[in-house]
């Protein structure tokens, strides 16, 4: 496929570690993805709790695209946003964020959590949405907000905040509005209902759109700039795993995905939510994809009980590195005994070995040696659990959807674990397809490259995707 205006376009991905800002051009060998601009982004701890550092996030993306203009100077056509979901900005009269926006790992959850399902309880509440009940969603934050007496204001997700920020209306945009809790998934609307229980105001939410969006055009001083003279700004899949799953040219119906990145997000397409008791027993949530399909998964923890594991390692004197770990901890075999990764202590940031180690000896088993020179074990051990979890949650969505699922395709930066994927392939007896590592960059632009050329329905999204898979 090619496309009417050959001018770049530009995706931008935030992420809960690092940010990236990418360019896609046309060139005589057919399209070429670069990525231009990458920069860390770590939540901080503050007296206030922890946050996000958004002047940081903000300085990164103007230097990013200043440098995508200084590249293409074919002019550039469009933007557009992924990032992760469930985090907002608060927003003052203005349209400016008001403070640095919470992290949904941040403790205040646990509380605001408990205090929804004295109002509502959760059955209910996952009766009225579909979505799975996980206290990281937006409700239960805007919820803490009121709890800390915190004003209501008009709140943003941060990728449509960004969008806002360079000169779009402001949106909630489908895929990431299924994550607040708060959407009727059946009508693809604003559960007012569960607003007004809970005492918060649905005029603060922004109108949903459906990926694909065209919100604005850039302005501001970047649009002075000779390569963003006429930039559109569009609201493709705004949550990352939705447009990672957008990035997926396989029109099938045999297939699961694993989404593998700090979470591993675990599941497959349908066509209509699937709300049934088993999948509320299973906590099996339905959120937004690309062209109206339904992102049926379950949230498993991922690379973030590694990374914290490497962090404490470091601290201790040793500073391993997963290219070091990975066939170290290959080599030890499965461990005879495995933990529940998703046990809530481990979703929190901290000493992620001793937290490993408490778990094992609540359980009567042998803990590991905390120290770095255990690392290969506990790797080994995480590596195991890990994929033992997917192939539990694949049974239970076979088991529900009725799917024959032959294969699973693993995307995002936990795809280049050819360990995790050995053990993936081991564990789930099904093939293991390793999708592109910047897959929620690749959805980002098909989306983008449908709404500009066709519409934004799933079989365009589908064969942009396609088209643009030699670029990466």
């Amino acid at each position: 496929m090619t496309p009417t205006d050959t001018r770049a376009l530009v995706a931008i991905d935030l992420g809960a570690e690092s940010c990236r800002v990418s360019l896609l051009r046309w060139t005589a060998n057919g399209p070429q993805s670069t990525l231009v601009h990458r920069f860390l982004n770590n939540a901080m701890e503050t007296s206030e709790g922890l946050r996000w550092n958004l002047t940081q996030i903000e300085a990164g993306l103007d230097e990013g695209l200043k440098k995508c203009a200084e590249i293409a100077t074919e002019g550039i056509r469009s933007i557009a946003v992924d990032g992760w979901a469930v985090d907002y900005a608060r927003l003052d009269e203005s349209g400016a964020a008001i403070g640095d926006p919470y992290c949904y790992r941040d403790v205040r959850n646990i509380a605001s959590e408990g205090a929804v399902h004295e109002i509502l309880p959760a059955s209910q509440m996952r009766v009225l949405t579909a979505i799975g009940i996980m206290r990281i969603n937006t409700l239960y934050q805007l919820y803490a907000d009121k709890m800390a007496g915190l004003p209501q204001t008009r709140w943003l997700h941060l990728p449509e905040y960004i969008l806002h920020r360079l000169g779009g209306r402001a949106v909630s945009e489908y895929t990431n509005a299924t994550h607040t809790q708060l959407i009727d998934l059946h009508r693809g609307e604003w559960a007012t209902g569960i607003f007004e229980k809970l005492d918060l105001d649905p005029e603060m939410a922004s109108p949903i759109v459906p990926p694909g969006t065209i919100v604005g055009k850039l302005a501001g001083p970047l649009a002075l700039v000779p390569a963003f003279r006429d930039t559109q700004l569009i609201a493709p899949c705004c949550h990352d795993t939705a447009s990672a799953i957008a990035g997926i040219p396989d029109a099938a119906e045999d297939w699961a995905y694993i989404s593998s990145g700090t979470w591993s997000l675990v599941g497959t397409l349908l066509h209509e939510p699937n709300n049934s008791q088993p999948a509320r027993d299973e906590n099996l949530t339905n959120f937004g994809g690309a062209g109206g399909r339904i992102l049926f998964h379950k949230n498993v923890n991922g690379m973030w009980l590694l990374r914290n594991c490497l962090d404490a390692w470091r601290e201790a004197g040793r500073d391993w590195t997963f290219e070091e770990l990975l066939p170290l901890a290959e080599a030890l075999g499965r461990p005879q005994y495995l933990i529940n990764v998703d046990a809530p202590d481990l979703l929190l940031p901290g000493d992620m070995p001793a937290r490993i180690n408490r778990q094992l000896e609540e359980n009567g088993r042998p803990t590991l040696s905390p120290y770095p020179e255990d690392a290969p074990g506990m790797t080994a051990l995480i590596l195991h659990s890990l994929a033992f979890r997917y192939a539990e949650v694949l049974d239970a969505i076979a088991s529900i959807t009725g799917k024959k699922l032959k294969k699973v395709y693993i995307v995002g930066g936990g795809s280049r674990n050819e360990v995790l994927n050995r053990l993936t392939a081991q564990a789930t007896g099904l093939e293991v397809v390793r999708g592109a590592v910047e897959s929620s960059t690749l959805g980002n632009f098909a989306v983008q490259m449908a709404a500009l050329e066709n519409s934004a329905d799933a079989q365009s999204i589908a064969e942009w995707a396609a088209t643009l898979r030699t670029a990466f």
